[in-house]
This record gives C-alpha cells, structure tokens and sequence, in this order.
C-alpha cells in the first residue's frame, strides 16, 4: 500500500479491536481555516472599533454607525462560527455563563423598571454586545499569534487615542471631552482605559525585538501616563498606583529587571511635577476647601459622590431583587450622576442577584490565573501576559470601588484574555490535550508504519 494517501492526511494509524485501521486526524481542513480567518477578521474590526473609536476621532467617519454595524457583523460571526471552530459552545468557561445570566436579568430588570423602561433596555442591549465578542474571542482567538493581535489592539488604541488626546486638548481641564461622544470623552472613563491598558503596553515594549518597536511602546507608555495624570482622575490614580505595584512587582522584582522600578518612579514623579496640579488639588478636595476654586470644586464633588452612594443604597434597599433598570441611577438620582462605585452601580441598576453574577465573573478571572501560575514551564509571552494581566484585574477591583466602570468593556475582555490564556496553555499540554478524533478505515490488516 502506498505511504502517500496517509501522510495527506497528517494522521497516526492504529488497529482497533475489530482489525479495522483507524486514523487519528489532528489537523483541520483549508476551507475550516478559511471560514476562521474570516470570522477573526470582523472580530478584529469589532476591538479596534470599540477600543480606537474611529467614528469619534475622525470627523468623515461619524456619519456611519460602525458600533452599530461592528456588533452586528460580529452578531452573525458568531452564528456562523459556531460548530466550526476547534473550541465550541461547550468549551465556554463559568465565567461567559456568569456574564450571560448578567446579561439576561439587566434585560428583566428593564422591562420591569421603575424609572425607564426603555432607556434601561436601550442600555441593556447595546451592554449585551459584550457578551458576544468575548464568545467570538474564545472561540477564535486558539494561537498566541491572534491573541497578541487582540490585545495589540486594546493597547495601541488606547495609546494612540491619548497621543490625539493630548495634542488637541493640552489646554482643555481634564481633557474633558476632548474625545467627543465616546468612552473617552469622561475624564475617569479615560484614566481607566488608559490604565487597564498600560500592563499590556509595558508588555509589548518587553517582548519587542527591535528598537524601532520598543521606542514607540514607550513613546504610547509615557502618553497614557501623561493623559492620566492631565485627566485628574483621583479614581484613575488609585488604579494606577495599585496596577503599577503589582505590575512592578512582576515585570521589576520577579522579572529581575530592576531598572523598570527605578524608571517607573522617576516617570511619574517628574509627571506630577510638570502637569499633576490639577490632580494634586483634587486629592486635597478630599480632606478640604478654601484655597481655590478648584479645590473647592473638587471638595463639592467628593461630598456629592458620598450623597449618591447613601442614594445608591436607598435604591437598593427598595429594589434589591430587579434594581431600577440599567443606566437609570442617573434619573433616579435627581441629579443626573452616577454612583462612583461599579459594583454599587451594578448593584442599583440591575440589582443583587447581578451584583453576584458580577462579582463571580471578575472572581473567575483570577481562578484563571491561580490555574495559569500553577503550570510549569511557560514561555516567556505568557509569563508576561499573565504579570500584565494580574496587575490590570488586580488594578480594576480596586479601582471599581471609586468610579462607575460596571458597563465599561475594557474590564471584560481582561477576563476574557485570562480565560483565553489558560484554554491555549491547557491546548499545549499534550497531558490535557482532547484525545484525536478516529476516522475508520476499511482495510482488515495490520497498520503499518510508511
């Protein structure tokens, strides 16, 4: 019998109990590695729209709805994905059926809003496209090279968006809407953005080969920094300074790159010099006011932010089970703020039993990485993606304490990254591998080796 039919098919040959031949096969065929390509390519357009904000950035672009017309596209990616992928649907972790089940009750919570029905269920369903680009993102991102791609996204978006930031609102306090229309035109949905994104940056930079790459990491790096700090974002700091700790404890003290340590705090020493007044008078509005009218600003909206939470908390103990509906807490304030507290937030709008789903889907991502730390002999990417990605969570579970970010995406696609991250390290393992598929041959003798 010839060898060549067999080694076409990339298999291993074995002689079952029956004396049938049977063919383990491994490999996928063309037209499945056609199908993929071009579902992870309307899954790149659905990152890089949500994270880089064209629309907004470029004027010509606005006039089409691409969040619109990217979560749909995305939509039918997934329909069509489904079955054909080398993960499927049952491969999901908890963590996308905690954030299903989130998903689910924010749209029962709308439809039996107190305050607005529609308004809630609008907010609902534009929040429910989360959900499915983190499918699409399991499902498809299955080799370390379409993961970098994902987060090269995430980071260089977010990077690129605070070097325009800065050169059209230098002069604009807190570089307030500067970013108009978008996630980034809040000053402390920009501080997070910036600091979730920083440990991937600082990641790339480490990884990069050559010069040209790591001068323009660092160049995004210091933008990010720079547009944090000008955003006066106390909630913003708080992230950085927890993130930037463990992320220095990684990459510098367990890395044994020492020198990070030291060019980390000179960086944000020298930053807070040069344009950290803002932020700085902020910090004392904490404690009190007098000395200027910024101060005295900051002091009047640390004491509101305290009289919403009491108001949060009124909410919720007069609808605990349903809440008052996504996005509502606004309306129901009375005067038209958020709760500057995600999982109050989350908790107010879509009620306890969401806060539950919430809290056991960030929990989730740093099972992932316990699961991921406990592995042996990992390659040096995903040692940094893992250091990256513990200091973003960790970063944002405190963060979240002091800003309302429980709809922000960012957040959930680091989980996702720590459940993509442990699915390719477990597909690695040849111990954990799913066993080959046998194909069944109809020959009666012996396999022989060719």
């Amino acid at each position: 019998m010839p060898s060549r039919p067999w080694a076409e098919l990339n298999g291993v040959t074995r002689l079952n109990a029956n004396g049938i031949t049977t063919l383990a096969v491994n490999q996928p065929s063309q037209g499945k590695r056609e199908v993929l390509s071009g579902a992870f390519f309307w899954l790149t357009a659905f990152y890089f729209i949500y994270c880089a904000r064209p629309g907004d950035l470029i004027a010509a672009v606005s006039v089409i709805p691409l969040a619109k017309v990217s979560g749909g596209l995305a939509a039918l990616t997934l329909l069509f994905s489904i079955g054909r992928t080398s993960r499927g649907i049952r491969d999901l972790p908890k963590e996308a059926f905690y954030l299903l089940f989130l998903i689910i009750l924010l749209f029962v919570s709308a439809l039996l809003s107190p305050v607005w029905k529609g308004g809630a269920f609008a907010m609902a369903l534009d929040f429910s496209k989360v959900f499915i680009g983190w499918t699409l993102t399991f499902l498809l991102v299955t080799t370390v090279r379409r993961f970098r791609r994902i987060v090269f996204i995430q980071a260089a978006s977010v990077a690129v968006v605070s070097c325009v930031a800065l050169v059209k609102g230098h002069s604009v306090p807190r570089l307030a809407d500067v970013i108009h229309g978008s996630l980034y035109s809040n000053p402390n949905d920009m501080g997070f953005a910036i600091v979730l994104s920083i440990p991937f940056s600082l990641a790339f930079l480490l990884s990069a080969r050559s010069f040209v790459r790591k001068g323009a990491w660092a160049i995004g790096i210091v933008a990010m920094l720079a547009a944090l700090v000008l955003t006066a974002s106390r909630a913003g700091f708080i992230d950085l300074v927890i993130a930037g700790t463990v992320l220095l404890r990684e990459f510098g003290a367990k890395g044994k790159r020492p020198y990070l340590i030291a060019g980390a705090v000179f960086l944000c020493l020298a930053l807070l010099l040069v344009v950290g007044k803002d932020l700085t008078l902020r910090f004392n509005g904490i404690v009190k006011g007098g000395n200027s009218s910024e101060q005295d600003s900051a002091h009047a909206s640390y004491e509101e932010r305290r009289l919403l939470m009491i108001k949060s908390f009124d909410a919720i103990v007069h609808y605990p089970i349903l809440g008052i509906g996504a996005g509502n807490f606004q309306i129901y304030s009375g005067v038209w703020k958020d709760v500057h507290a995600s999982y109050l937030q989350i908790a107010v709008e879509g009620g306890i039993p969401v806060l539950i789903f919430y809290l056991l889907f960030f929990f989730r991502g740093f099972a992932n990485l316990r699961a991921i730390g406990r592995m042996q002999n990992l390659d040096n990417e995903t040692v940094l993606f893992f250091g990256a990605l513990k200091s973003s969570l960790i970063g944002f579970m405190v963060g979240a304490c002091f800003a309302p970010e429980a709809y922000q995406f960012f957040p959930y696609f680091a989980v996702c990254y720590t459940s993509v991250l442990l699915a390719m390290a477990k597909e690695r393992d040849p111990a954990r591998a799913p066993a080959p598929r046998l194909l069944t041959s109809p020959l009666c003798y012996p396999a022989r080796s060719y």
